[in-house]
């Protein structure tokens, strides 16, 4: 939201004034004496009117998950356990996932609180690229590369996926680097093969990589250098 939107929207200041106190440098963003009414300002920001709070601000959250098997990306389900039921009951408010993974898929998976970096994280705009460990029922030959490379016909959505990197690893394995997200999209593009996927794994999205130290099931706060690369 604009600065000058958030002022406006309490009942004691109406446009005019709110124009006074930016001009006359009354109001503080985090910390910062601010006069333009176009900053933009989050749930997350300190805003303060002559020294008195107007919004305390919480603080932004970005954890980093190594998602086990079996465990659903959602923040509640009747039936089965969540990714936020791996973390303490304490730590869960407010926490939305970044990019889900079906219930068998394990590997990076992130929570946030901040909704316009998750936003950003996942806009099919953003072309973030996401890379996986894939495991078949069959072997992957060589003409599996050309096709992901071209890319796939989805008959159901009526479209052809976007180019995909495919590397050959072993007769079973290769990793995937998509950059997009349909709807169990690594399983139909080897189902195109009628080779079933065995087991998959996401190492990364964007620049974030799942940290090798973690766990299935474990998680750590991404840092301040992960957060400001999406």
């Amino acid at each position: 939201m604009r600065l000058d939107r958030f002022l406006s929207k309490r009942p004691e200041f109406s446009r005019q004034d709110v124009r006074l106190l930016l001009l006359e440098g009354r109001v503080r963003v985090d910390g910062q004496a601010v006069s333009d009414g176009l900053c933009e300002v989050s749930a997350f920001s300190r805003i303060e009117l002559d020294g008195q709070v107007l919004q305390q601000g919480y603080p932004a959250r970005y954890l980093m998950v190594h998602k086990p098997t079996g465990c659903v990306s959602a923040t509640h389900d009747p039936q089965h356990d969540t990714v936020l039921d791996l973390l303490p009951a304490a730590e869960r408010e407010g926490l939305h996932i970044a990019g889900r993974l079906d219930g068998n898929t394990t590997g990076l998976l992130l929570l946030t609180n901040d909704g316009q970096w998750s936003r950003r994280l996942t806009l099919p705009g953003s072309k973030l690229p996401k890379i996986y460990q894939v495991e078949t029922a069959e072997p992957i030959g060589p003409e599996y590369v050309e096709t992901f490379a071209r890319g796939i016909y989805f008959a159901f959505e009526d479209l052809t996926t976007l180019p995909a990197r495919l590397e050959i690893l072993g007769s079973h394995s290769a990793r995937l680097t998509l950059v997009e997200g349909r709807y169990h999209q690594v399983k139909r593009m080897f189902g195109h093969f009628r080779n079933r996927v065995t087991r998959l794994h996401r190492e990364s999205i964007g620049p974030i990589r799942l940290d090798q130290a973690l766990q299935p099931g474990q998680y750590r706060p991404l840092t301040a250098e992960e957060i400001a690369c999406c």
